[in-house]
């Protein structure tokens, strides 16, 4: 690693993440059965598997919106910002005309400096597309068909990894809480919802990886702590809100970090100049 200008060249982690909870990374929908996100994976014999892998994408997503909670306690702009902004932050925003000149030379320079979600993640905004320091690699399943990707020993197969989960929501129209709320009954019985995920099942063993490319210090500080608050409560895939996607991570810095700065206390005292700058990305 070597560093100039405040920057580091690059800061990679790499490690594992075990599922907690069972895991949805839905791809088709079958009927009622939502499947997982496959990949065609090449065995060392030549021979091709699918086998069902959750994306940098969805990782890289979760880990968007944590940052964005962590400047939000810092800068404390809660229902203060334009709808576009917000979406820069969070979802990374969207390519749209714009009446000022797009973002580019100095005014970028200070929005990267100011804002380390966008030093790190990019973002649509402000009539461009901002580069992030970012990559996340794809979360691949310890199994047999990929122990030549990811170094590990599994013996169980793709083919007997996933589990069908069946879910129904019940029709309650005909109790005594429903007559309360509407007592006429309204139009008539709704029908029982039936529902089914594949998933991972809870225990999955996952390899995983990042890398940061030229960070500036602050952007570093703040991304160590945003692993840290991930690494308290992280979550990958959908359905989170019934259960799923409770994950434990477990990464290991590949270099020893240089002295950071209190990124906290650095955007505290520039807080008019940050939330100046997200409105940029208006």
């Amino acid at each position: 690693m070597s560093g100039g200008h405040g920057r580091v060249a690059v800061v990679s982690w790499s490690g594992t993440i075990t599922a907690l909870s069972s895991i949805h990374h839905g791809d088709q929908t079958r009927g009622v059965l939502t499947l997982l996100r496959r990949e065609l994976l090449i065995l060392p014999d030549g021979s091709s598997v699918e086998v069902p892998v959750i994306s940098g994408n969805t990782f890289r997503g979760r880990l968007r919106r944590v940052a964005e909670e962590l400047l939000r306690e810092v800068l404390d702009y809660e229902g203060q910002l334009s709808p576009a902004a917000a979406h820069a932050l969070r979802g990374g925003g969207s390519l749209v005309r714009t009446t000022r000149e797009p973002l580019s030379g100095a005014r970028l320079v200070r929005i990267r400096e100011l804002l380390p979600p966008i030093g790190i993640f990019g973002a649509a905004g402000g009539g461009a597309i901002i580069d992030g320091a970012l990559t996340v690699h794809k979360v691949i399943p310890h199994v047999r068909e990929t122990n030549h990707l990811t170094e590990a020993s599994a013996t169980g197969s793709a083919l007997d990894l996933p589990q069908v989960e069946s879910y129904t929501r019940q029709d309650d129209c005909g109790t005594r809480d429903f007559a309360v709320l509407c007592p006429d009954g309204g139009d008539g019985p709704a029908p029982q919802m039936l529902f089914r995920l594949e998933t991972f099942p809870a225990g999955t063993v996952f390899s995983a990886g990042l890398s940061l490319r030229r960070p500036s210090l602050l952007d570093l500080a703040f991304f160590v702590e945003l692993l840290e608050r991930f690494a308290e409560d992280g979550h990958l895939g959908g359905r989170v809100g019934i259960g799923h996607g409770r994950v434990r991570l477990d990464l290991r810095c590949s270099t020893e970090l240089p002295p950071l700065p209190d990124w906290r206390a650095v955007l505290e005292q520039r807080r008019a100049e940050a939330l100046a700058a997200i409105e940029e990305l208006a």
